[in-house]
């Protein structure tokens, strides 16, 4: 059995046409999803994605029939447009490469096979760091491996217009460009608005919250700095971007919170969020942040001890009345 790509005759090819349909060939580990990542995430047709789509798990084997059907579907649609598109999965059986060569060649479209050759003892240490979901037992890995050895020289006679391997290819540029593109919209450098002060809310809360996130131009809540909000339904979030944390002038943003100092105390309170995590925490969880701040009372090391052993837990109708103040200044 061979184990390398090794001591083949066959010229070497670097060509990849635009359309074509890109065949990947590797075991499981080898690093097709890495290299997939190269083209736009629209043309990259990948059976894990499909099987997550049908079952909400990646790893789910069992739902590999139906995923198919539905990449298939993907597949043939984009074929009849023409359009240049990557099948990133292991293709180590030649009947599931004749159904993608035959998919092609139905509307004409070009086909290559691209051919990651890692090593097969470096595609089975990859599976330890991947998700127990996810990872491959040994023997499939080598197997895989084995196979993809064995079909290289056969390639061509099924019907592929091109061979490559993976490391003749230059796949760089492309994603630098995509990436580079992508930034200067951004940034408004392509002569476009850019995200202006929304870079900053995307890079401490991640990008999916952008789209909920509003600025409430000219309020006061929170004495002067500038005020956004998410909204999500009937779900709201109201925090402010302080631009001198600590005096020191950092930036950062504050929650508006109920006072967890003093239940009758219908003042605003302010605390630190750092991350979408600490949002989370802060939507979810019935216990005040150990640095909020009142406006009125203070933050934990202001508050007097009369205030420090109240029990919050022993006045529900007072908390109540609080949370319905809260309520009314996320209102404003």
């Amino acid at each position: 059995m061979k184990t390398t790509f090794t001591g083949t005759m066959q010229p070497l090819d670097t060509t990849i046409p635009d359309p074509a349909l890109i065949v990947m060939i590797g075991a499981s580990g080898s690093g097709k999803s890495t290299l997939a990542s190269s083209w736009p995430a629209t043309q990259v047709l990948e059976l894990d994605t499909f099987r997550a789509m049908v079952s909400d798990r990646a790893g789910d084997q069992s739902s590999t029939e139906a995923a198919v059907t539905v990449m298939h579907a993907a597949l043939a649609a984009r074929m009849a447009r023409r359009l240049t598109t990557v099948i990133s999965d292991t293709n180590t059986d030649a009947r599931v490469r004749k159904g993608l060569i035959d998919a092609a060649r139905a509307h004409g479209v070009p086909v290559v096979a691209l051919l990651v050759a890692t090593p097969a003892d470096v595609c089975v240490w990859r599976q330890a760091v991947r998700d127990p979901d996810r990872a491959v037992p040994e023997d499939v890995v080598r197997r895989q491996h084995a196979d993809a050895v064995t079909a290289f020289p056969q390639l061509r006679g099924e019907g592929f217009d091109h061979v490559v391997f993976a490391d003749n290819s230059h796949r760089l540029e492309p994603l630098l460009k995509r990436a580079s593109d992508a930034r200067r919209r951004d940034m408004g450098w392509d002569g476009g608005d850019g995200l202006g002060s929304l870079l900053l809310v995307r890079r401490v809360f991640g990008p999916d919250v952008l789209p909920l996130w509003t600025w409430r131009e000219g309020s006061d809540l929170a004495g002067g700095d500038r005020v956004g909000e998410i909204r999500l339904g009937k779900d709201r979030l109201v925090l402010a971007l302080r631009t001198d944390v600590d005096g020191e002038g950092d930036i950062g943003f504050d929650l508006l919170t109920c006072c967890p100092y003093d239940d009758e105390c219908d003042a605003r309170a302010w605390h630190p969020v750092h991350s979408v995590t600490d949002l989370l925490d802060a939507h979810t969880s019935d216990r005040p942040h150990p640095d909020t701040v009142c406006t009125v009372h203070g933050g934990p090391d202001d508050v007097d001890q009369e205030a420090d052993d109240h029990d919050q837990a022993d006045d529900p109708e007072g908390r109540a009345d609080l949370e319905e103040q809260f309520a009314a200044a996320v209102r404003e």
